[in-house]
């Protein structure tokens, strides 16, 4: 658990997800813009998303995190995909709206890039986003990610296929960049 302090004495909490969070969840899993930008179907069953947790609630290639701003859900930030072998792992994120533009995001990235570099001592984490979200995209950039390549029509959201950008940190770039900002 993390718990990071913020102007006005807010507190940004940073949690592993659990089984009483599933209804927050489910209510952003149900809302089709967001879930566009996560290039996923929106809509899923409170069941399938009851199931999902206990599949994977064990599963050592996934890390799920709750988002809480002043005791309040505020989103989910997770590392999946995780593979031990060459150390790498996706990141992924979402703000509920009525909680965008005050940089949740970016310190629930930060705190989930933490855990997986020195926690997990992951050597590369990575994301896709889709090119036209540029609010995103910028932040990303705050953190260090590098753009990597464009992705062709790889994601099918909003009734049309997506371009995305594939975007990488490396740990050394994290640890470099957290250094000089520390000073």
């Amino acid at each position: 658990m993390v718990e990071l302090k913020k102007r006005g004495g807010i507190i940004l909490l940073i949690r592993p997800l659990e089984r009483q969070d599933l209804k927050d969840v489910h209510s952003v899993h149900n809302e089709q813009d967001t879930m566009a930008y996560w290039f996923a179907e929106p809509y899923e069953s409170y069941a399938e998303l009851e199931e999902l947790y206990n599949r994977h609630i064990h599963d050592k290639h996934e890390r799920r995190f709750v988002i809480e701003e002043a005791g309040e859900f505020a989103g989910v930030v997770e590392l999946v995909d995780i593979d031990y072998i060459p150390r790498t792992c996706e990141i992924q994120v979402i703000v509920l709206s009525k909680f965008r533009g005050r940089k949740i995001a970016q310190k629930a990235m930060e705190s989930a890039l933490e855990h997986a570099f020195y926690i997990l001592n992951m050597h590369k984490v990575f994301l896709y986003v889709d090119t036209v979200n540029q609010p995103a995209i910028h932040v990303y950039k705050k953190l260090g990610f590098q753009l990597e390549g464009t992705m062709k029509e790889q994601f099918y959201a909003r009734g049309t296929y997506r371009d995305s950008y594939f975007m990488g940190i490396l740990k050394r770039d994290f640890i470099k960049s957290h250094q000089s900002n520390e000073k």
